[in-house]
């Protein structure tokens, strides 16, 4: 009889553990979902490109720090606003457009064909470098090109980030804009046209 008892007072106190348990992460899970709303409708990055220059997060970037931005926010986390100092001699004069591709990436697929339109509108008004970490043999001859080229520590940053594009002034390695799987043409060419309207 004792041992009936026990395991019903055992099974009776475990059950009253994990009701309380389930209640809590339940409740967390609901006030994290608050909380994202309210973070993502007073987010000051929210919108077109939030590193684009006539936006909050230039200059000072707000992104930084305690960061109001965190989420899909290419001004959040370990993205630098500075791809490491100027770029190399031969990319200099014109706005420089990095795309991280590999062959097996659905988001690469995706945004080709604005890539490509892009190449057709601003092939001789700026540089297209392209890093292809497709296969292993294809990241490091792409690590060798972006070490003569001046974006060594961005390449480093950046190889996982497979259909991202990033475009920087190469006079000071500022980044001026960086997206993941957006294919939205007029974002690249707004950011583009100002670029080359300051040169």
């Amino acid at each position: 009889m004792f041992k009936k008892s026990a395991s019903f007072w055992l099974t009776l106190s475990l059950t009253s553990l994990v009701i309380p348990v389930s209640l809590v992460a339940n409740n967390l899970r609901v006030s994290a979902l608050e909380n994202n709303t309210v973070i993502a409708q007073a987010n000051p990055c929210a919108g077109k490109n939030p590193c684009a220059s006539n936006n909050p997060c230039a200059g000072k970037n707000p992104c930084a720090g305690k960061n109001p931005c965190a989420g899909n926010n290419p001004c959040a986390g370990k993205s630098a606003r500075n791809v490491g100092g100027p770029l190399a001699k031969e990319l200099q004069g014109k706005p420089v457009v990095v795309d991280i591709y590999a062959s097996w990436c659905p988001a690469c697929k995706n945004i080709a064909p604005t890539l490509s339109q892009l190449k057709k509108q601003y092939g001789n008004k700026a540089h297209f470098v392209v890093f292809d970490v497709s296969d292993k043999a294809k990241a490091r001859q792409a690590e060798a090109r972006a070490k003569q080229l001046g974006l060594e520590d961005f390449f480093n940053a950046n190889k996982s980030q497979t259909g991202s594009v990033t475009i920087v002034d190469p006079k000071t390695g500022d980044i001026l804009s960086q997206y993941r799987n957006n294919n939205k043409l007029s974002d690249y060419t707004s950011v583009l046209n100002t670029a080359i309207s300051q040169k």
